[in-house]
C-alpha cells in the first residue's frame, strides 16, 4: 500500500514538521512493516509552468517528426514574450494548455535545462511528459495535456503536487484494513496520539423499495450488496488533476473518470467498488455461483472459465462481472468518442455503482485459480469491512455528481445477511500475562477503545470487536493490539534460566567435532535444501530396487520438481559443487551433515493435535511413530586440486583417496573401528570404490561407500571430471564407537619401527593385509601405514607387492629389537596364513 504523505494528511493533523521518515517510524512502532519511503520529486527545481500552445510549426527533412512551438507561459520567463521550443511529441494541439519546463530548471535525475540548437532551432526549454517529471504512467505516453481551465504562467509544480513522500507499506494478512488511507491513518491517528477524521463518516440515505434491483442467491458467498444510481454524466468530464496525482502516487493508472472515482474511493476507504453502464445492464442485477464451465469474458479481454466455487454478478445475459476479482468486458464504462462531422460526444451517461461485501475465502480461491490478483481482490483476502459498503456507495456518488455532473437517483439499494458483532471474553489482565509486564485495566481498555473496541466490565472484560478488524477473534489478539501500541520495544528483555549440569548430548558433540574435523581438513561446509526429485536417483544410477528410491513425498511441496525428501545427502552437495563450478570455484571441498528422511514400510498417519492443551505423552508417542525414520548422515564431494602447485612442489589433483580418508577422520571422531574395502554401489566408480564398514552388535555392517564417482553419473550431473564423493550414515558409526573419545596417550618410551614388505596376488585387498597385520602384530602395535605398492617383472605376473611400516611401542618399558621383531614376525605370519602373503625376497 502506497501513502502519500500529503493525502494522509487529510485525515490526521500531523506535526508541521513531521517527515515521512518520522511517521514511517511511528508505524513501525505500531507494527506495521514501512519498506520505503519514496522522496517525490527530489532535485526538482523550477521554474516549471503551465503553457499555452500558440503555434506549431512542422520540420521536414529529419528522420521523425519534429515540431517547432512557440508556447505562452506568461511572465514566467521574465519578458512575457512566447517561449519557442522544439519538441517531438504528437498528441497536443494549437491552444493545448501543457507543462513547460525553462532554462535554469533541474528536473529529477539532475537534468539540468538550458537553451540548445537542436534541428536547426533553438530550442529554449521543453515541454514534458509524465514520465519526464516522475509522475508515473497517465496512459498516455505522451506530453501532458491539462485541462483549460489553468493560466498560462501558473507554477506547475504546486499544481501537479510533483513534491511529496510517500510511505510504501507492506500489509500482512491480518492487517488488511490497512490497505486504505483510512486504515493507515487511524494507525497514524493513534501512533501520534491525534484525533482522525474518519472519511467513512457520511450521512447515508436509507434504503428504500425502489431502488435498482438486486437478487443475492448465495448469502454465505455475498452478505452485503448496495447498489446506487447516477444518471446524466458528462461523457466529456476528465478527471481532475487532483484525483489523478493522487492514484498515480499510490500506484494505479487513471484511466476515465467514473473508473478514477471508484479506485480513488477503494483506496480512501478499503471498500472495492464497481461501476456498471447502465445501459449494458439486462435486467435485475444478481449474485450466484457460477456453473461448472461456464464462460465470461473479463475487463481485461480474456474469456475464462468458470468452477462451480466462484461467484459471480449476473443480469438476464448471464455474467457480468467477477465478484471480487474483475468486472465484465459487457458493461464495462464505455470511453467517450467524438463524431468528427457532428462533433457530438457520445460515452457512458448513467453508471449503476456496486459496493458489496463478499467471502474472503471464496474470493481468494478464484483470484488464485484464475491466476488473476487485481486490487479488489486483494483486499477481500485480507478482509474488508463490511460496514464500509454505504459510506462507499455514497462517497462514490458524491464524487460523480461533483465531477461528472451526474445526478444521484433517489432509489437504494442494500442488502444485508443478518449478523451479530464479535463479542470476545478476557480477563483484564491477560495482555500483562502475556506480555510479562504490568499495563492495568485502564491501559487496556484505552488501546482496545483506540483500536475500535467497545469494552465492557471491570476484571472480566467483553470486549465488542469492530467490524473492520476480523482478524481479531480471541483474548490474544486484543492482548496483541495493547502490547504493540505500547510499544514492542518497551517490552522486557530477559534470559531464560537454563538449569545447570545440563549440556550438549553426545550426538550433538559428535557433529560438532565432525564438522571441526572436516573443516579442519580443508572441507567447506555447505548447507542444502532437504527436498530431491526423483530424477535424481536415475541420474546416480541406484538400482530401481534400491532403498533410497522409497521416498517420503509431501502433499504440499514448495517445488513441483522437488516433491520429496531427501534419502541421501549426494544431490544436494554436488549441486552446490556444480554451481560453484560454474561460477569459476573448480578446485572444492564440501562437506554437509544433516538428516535424512526414510519411508517405512506401513507409512503412519499423524493426529491432528489441540492447541488447547498440552498432548499427552501417548499422543506424543503417537506422532513421533507415524513420522519416518530420519537418521543423520555426513556427506564430502571433491573437485579440482587437493593441494595447490607452486614453489613448494607440484601439489597433485583430488582423488578418491581423499574421499575415503574423510571417512577415516569421522571414524576418528567417533572412536569407531572403520574398515574399508573395495565395494560396488550405485553412483561410484566400480574399480573406485570403497565400502565403509562398522561393526555393530558382533556383524559387520556397510554404513556408507567413498570413492570417485562414475564417469556417466558426473556427465548425466554437469558436474567435473574425476569428481569424488564419501557419505556415510553418523548415527551408526557413533553407535559403533565409545561412549566417550579417549585422548590419546602419549608414552615416554622410543618408538620401534620395523618395515615390512609382503607379496600377495593383485586381487587381494590392502585392507585384507592390513587387517591380519592388526591382529597378528598384538598389543605392541602402536600404528600402520602403507607406503609402497609396486607391481611389475620383480615380484611375478598377477602379484603385487605392499610395503607397510609397523611402529610398536610399550607403554612401561623399552621395547628390545627382539621383542619388536617377534612382534613383527607373528603379523606375517597371520598375513601369511588368511592372505597367502610371503615375505618379498623370502
Amino acid at each position: 500500500m502506497r501513502v502519500p504523505l500529503s493525502w494522509l494528511r487529510e485525515y490526521v493533523d500531523l506535526p508541521a514538521g513531521e517527515t515521512g521518515r518520522d511517521v514511517a517510524a511511528k508505524l513501525v512502532d505500531a507494527g506495521l512493516e514501512v519498506e520505503t519511503v519514496e522522496q517525490l520529486g527530489g532535485g526538482l527545481k523550477g521554474p516549471l509552468v503551465v503553457g499555452q500552445v500558440l503555434t506549431i510549426e512542422e520540420l521536414e527533412g529529419f528522420r521523425k517528426p519534429i515540431r517547432f512551438c512557440t508556447v505562452d507561459v506568461g511572465s514566467a520567463n521574465g519578458t512575457g514574450e512566447p517561449q519557442e521550443i522544439v519538441c517531438g511529441a504528437r498528441n497536443f494541439s494549437v491552444g493545448d494548455k501543457v507543462v513547460v519546463v525553462l532554462p535554469g530548471a533541474v528536473l529529477p535525475g539532475d537534468f539540468a535545462i538550458a537553451a540548445r540548437e537542436t534541428y536547426g532551432r533553438t530550442s529554449h526549454g521543453m515541454i514534458c511528459s509524465g514520465d519526464e517529471l516522475g509522475m508515473g504512467d497517465d496512459g498516455t505516453h505522451g506530453i501532458i495535456v491539462l485541462p483549460h481551465e489553468h493560466e498560462a504562467g501558473t507554477d506547475a509544480i504546486k499544481l501537479l503536487e510533483l513534491v511529496d513522500e510517500v510511505l510504501d507499506i507492506d500489509i500482512t494478512p491480518d492487517r488488511g484494513y490497512c490497505m486504505s488511507m483510512r486504515g493507515v491513518a487511524r494507525e497514524a491517528a493513534t501512533a501520534y496520539g491525534l484525533p482522525l477524521r474518519d472519511p467513512a463518516l457520511l450521512d447515508v440515505p436509507a434504503p428504500n423499495s425502489y431502488g435498482y434491483a438486486v437478487k443475492i442467491d448465495d448469502p454465505q458467498g455475498c452478505d452485503r450488496f448496495t447498489a446506487r444510481t447516477v444518471t446524466g454524466l458528462d461523457p466529456e468530464a476528465r478527471s481532475p488533476i487532483w484525483l489523478t496525482r493522487r492514484l498515480q502516487k499510490a500506484g494505479m493508472r487513471p484511466i476515465s473518470l467514473a473508473v478514477d472515482i471508484t479506485n480513488y474511493v477503494m483506496l480512501e476507504l478499503g471498500q472495492p467498488l464497481h461501476a456498471y453502464d447502465r445501459s449494458r445492464i439486462d435486467g435485475a442485477i444478481g449474485v450466484r455461483r457460477a456453473e461448472q464451465g461456464e464462460k465470461f469474458t473479463t475487463l481485461d479481454g480474456v474469456k475464462r472459465t468458470l468452477d462451480a466455487e466462484d461467484l459471480v454478478i449476473t443480469d438476464n445475459s448471464g455474467p457480468i462481472g467477477l465478484a471480487g476479482v474483475m468486472g465484465g468486458a459487457n458493461t464495462e464504462i464505455a470511453d467517450s468518442v467524438t463524431d468528427p462531422e457532428t462533433g457530438a460526444v457520445t460515452g457512458t451517461t448513467d453508471v449503476v455503482v456496486e459496493a458489496a461485501h463478499f467471502d474472503s475465502v471464496s474470493i481468494s480461491r478464484t483470484a488464485r485459480r484464475l491466476k488473476l490478483s487485481s486490487e479488489a481482490s486483494k483486499r477481500f483476502e485480507r478482509g474488508v469491512d463490511p460496514q464500509a459498503a454505504a459510506a462507499a456507495a455514497q462517497r462514490t456518488v458524491d464524487l460523480l455528481v461533483l465531477l461528472a455532473g451526474g445526478t444521484a437517483e433517489a432509489g437504494v439499494t442494500e442488502l444485508t445477511a443478518p449478523g451479530a458483532p464479535r463479542t470476545i471474553a478476557m480477563s483484564a489482565d491477560h495482555p500483562d500475562k502475556v506480555a510479562g509486564m504490568d499495563y492495568g485495566r485502564e491501559t487496556v481498555v484505552r488501546r482496545l477503545q483506540e483500536v475500535g473496541c467497545d469494552v465492557y466490565g471491570q476484571d472480566e472484560l467483553v470486549v465488542t470487536t469492530p467490524s473492520w478488524r476480523p482478524d481479531l477473534a480471541e483474548p490474544n489478539d486484543l492482548a496483541e493490539e495493547v502490547i504493540r501500541l505500547e510499544g514492542y520495544g518497551n517490552l522486557p528483555s530477559t534470559l531464560p534460566q537454563v538449569p545447570s549440569g545440563r549440556g550438549l548430548t553426545a550426538r550433538q558433540q559428535l557433529h560438532r567435532r565432525v564438522g571441526r574435523a572436516l573443516a579442519g581438513a580443508g572441507y567447506v561446509e555447505a548447507l542444502s535444501y532437504p527436498f530431491i526429485g526423483e530424477g535424481v536417483f536415475d541420474q546416480l544410477q541406484l538400482p530401481a530396487h534400491d532403498a533410497s528410491r522409497q521416498v517420503v513425498k509431501l502433499v504440499n511441496p514448495i517445488s513441483d520438481e522437488e516433491p520429496a525428501l531427501r534419502t541421501t545427502l549426494l544431490p544436494g552437495l554436488l549441486g552446490a559443487l556444480r554451481r560453484n563450478d560454474s561460477r569459476g570455484s573448480h578446485d572444492l571441498a564440501l562437506f554437509e551433515t544433516g538428516s535424512v528422511f526414510r519411508a517405512a514400510a506401513q507409512p503412519g498417519v499423524a493426529v491432528r493435535l489441540g492447541v488447547d492443551r498440552r498432548p499427552t505423552d501417548e499422543e506424543i508417542a503417537t506422532l513421533n511413530a507415524a513420522l519416518p525414520a530420519q537418521p543423520r548422515y555426513a556427506a564430502v564431494v571433491l573437485a579440482g586440486a587437493r593441494e595447490q602447485a607452486g614453489w613448494w612442489g607440484k601439489g597433485r589433483p583430488a582423488d578418491w583417496a581423499d574421499a575415503v580418508q574423510a571417512a577415516r577422520s569421522l571414524a576418528v571422531e567417533a572412536g569407531a573401528e572403520l574398515v574399508v574395502r573395495q565395494g560396488q554401489y550405485g553412483p561410484w566408480h566400480p574399480g573406485r570404490c570403497a565400502e565403509l564398514l562398522v561393526t555393530l552388535d558382533g556383524v559387520e555392517t556397510v554404513i556408507g561407500h567413498a570413492g570417485e564417482l562414475h564417469p556417466r553419473v558426473v556427465k548425466a550431473m554437469g558436474l567435473p571430471a574425476r569428481t569424488s564423493a564419501m557419505e556415510l550414515d553418523l548415527d551408526r558409526l557413533a553407535a559403533a564407537g565409545g561412549e566417550a573419545l579417549q585422548a590419546p596417550r602419549i608414552s615416554s618410551f622410543p618408538v620401534a619401527t620395523q618395515d615390512v614388505a609382503l607379496i600377495v596376488d593383485a586381487s587381494v585387498p590392502a585392507s585384507a593385509v592390513e587387517d591380519a597385520l592388526h591382529k597378528g602384530a598384538g598389543e605392541l602395535l602402536e600404528s600402520l601405514r602403507l607406503f609402497d605398492v609396486f607391481e611389475g617383472e620383480q615380484v611375478g605376473e598377477g602379484k603385487k607387492s605392499l610395503a607397510y611400516a609397523l611402529r610398536f611401542r610399550a607403554a612401561d618399558r623399552t621395547l628390545t629389537a627382539e621383542e619388536s621383531t617377534a612382534a613383527r614376525d607373528a603379523a606375517v605370519a597371520l598375513a601369511g596364513e588368511r592372505t597367502g602373503a610371503v615375505l618379498r625376497g623370502a
